[in-house]
């Protein structure tokens, strides 16, 4: 039985903007809070997700269907 993954607003807001490439701090600037803070939702998302990477953090959101992002105009999502 595979268990439900559920992202809270902003762990999918940062991993929303890291797959746009922006760094912590760039994101953090963006969303109103300290790198500490999106460094927090970022890991809480990895544990939820089962990675240990951004990258594999975004790819598996997308798979799950958790998480859409736009590439170069057109909408991603598996």
């Amino acid at each position: 039985m595979q268990r439900t993954v559920r992202l809270t607003g902003r762990e999918a807001d940062v991993l929303r903007l890291l797959a746009r490439g922006r760094s912590y701090s760039q994101a953090a600037d963006q969303l109103g809070m300290s790198a500490h803070t999106v460094a927090t939702h970022i890991k809480s998302a990895y544990r939820k997700l089962d990675v240990h990477t951004a990258a594999a953090a975004v790819m598996r959101a997308i798979e799950l269907r958790l998480l859409e992002v736009e590439v170069r105009g057109e909408s991603m999502r598996a």
